[in-house]
């Protein structure tokens, strides 16, 4: 099925697949922003879903000097005060927790910065004079990931948190690498050479786990968003070694069939005992769950792992979506919840 590109086209008409593959042309993506480095002793992200995936990628890479956190929630941390930076961040512009998370960043006398591609975010932004960066509109917000990573990096450069040229230079470099490694898995190349058509045939029928380390996790995590929402299936991920201190045991008892498929990412850039947890994991849990779909990240720096699995990721989504008989594009039943939420 996955080679026959009439079944695609038909399963695929937005061509989410095509999105995917050009998704290496969001880090050459360029932001004017005006803001001057000041003191900040802390930085708090507010974002949803995959407008904080962005976030979460920058914990791995560029990584911080100074405490950061991601703000999830209608509310902020009580020690958001002058000299925290804050990121309001929403693909629409209209996500209501992030919203709210602003306006009491507001009241705390944050420094903030917006990231959005329109929406209520950049008409407060423009009303209040904070400084903001308008991404690219005309796509999901899972789809934009790599526009919110390249703007947030932005911010950062801007507010003195992270050297200028290198990270351009880097982000420029992972672009390149990125669009080869996509060509791998286009609908055009068959079953038999493709790793993502591979894995989604692996995956079809199943619930899906996906396990990482630490440095890796947020491309677990885009696993999960995408298997949700491309392929409206069931998945959710945790990361070495807090798997080992209480999920590890669930995996010890019934129901003796398991009808989940366990997918795990192993960089040799993990922590060297957490690459020893994978491996003594999978030794103790043998015949207790299925064995686990093992993907090593390609690529010579930690960001261009990072990347490719992430990519990869994508790509597996959106042929388990086909597989599945569904369209990977939209998400009704999140459209449906926000009109129910106003009534």
């Amino acid at each position: 099925m996955l080679d026959d590109q009439n079944v695609i086209k038909q399963r695929d008409p937005q061509d989410a697949l095509g999105v995917a593959a050009n998704q290496w042309q969001q880090l050459e993506q360029q932001y004017s922003l005006n803001i001057q480095p000041t003191p900040v002793d802390n930085i708090v992200f507010a974002g949803m879903g995959g407008s904080a995936l962005a976030a979460m990628l920058s914990m791995t890479w560029p990584s911080y000097s100074v405490p950061f956190e991601i703000c999830r929630n209608y509310e902020i941390p009580a020690y958001v005060g002058p000299h925290t930076l804050f990121v309001a961040s929403s693909y629409s512009g209209n996500t209501e927790e992030t919203l709210a998370a602003m306006e009491q960043a507001a009241q705390q006398k944050a420094g903030i910065v917006t990231i959005a591609s329109g929406g209520k975010l950049i008409d407060i932004a423009k009303d209040k004079g904070y400084p903001f960066e308008q991404l690219p509109g005309g796509t999901q917000p899972r789809f934009a990931v790599l526009y919110s990573l390249k703007a947030y990096v932005t911010v950062l450069e801007k507010a003195g948190l992270v050297v200028t040229e290198t990270a351009e230079q880097t982000l420029h470099n992972a672009a390149q690498f990125l669009k080869m490694a996509g060509q791998a898995w286009l609908a055009s190349v068959p079953t038999a050479n493709n790793l993502a058509k591979q894995i989604a045939q692996e995956l079809m029928g199943k619930t899906v786990i996906i396990y990482s380390g630490p440095k890796f996790f947020p491309a677990a995590y885009k696993w999960k968003i995408n298997i949700n929402e491309n392929a409206k299936n069931l998945a959710w991920c945790n990361q070495y070694s807090e798997f080992n201190h209480n999920e590890f045991i669930g995996w010890a008892s019934h129901p003796v069939q398991k009808p989940f498929a366990v997918v795990e990412i192993r960089s040799n850039l993990e922590y060297p005992r957490i690459q020893k947890r994978f491996e003594v994991s999978e030794r103790l849990l043998s015949g207790k769950r299925p064995k686990p779909l093992v993907v090593t990240p390609a690529g010579d720096t930690l960001l261009e792992q990072l990347l490719w699995s992430l990519l990869l990721g994508d790509f597996v989504s959106l042929y388990l979506a086909i597989l599945n008989g569904v369209n990977p594009t939209p998400v009704d039943l999140v459209e449906k919840l926000k009109v129910a939420l106003n009534e």
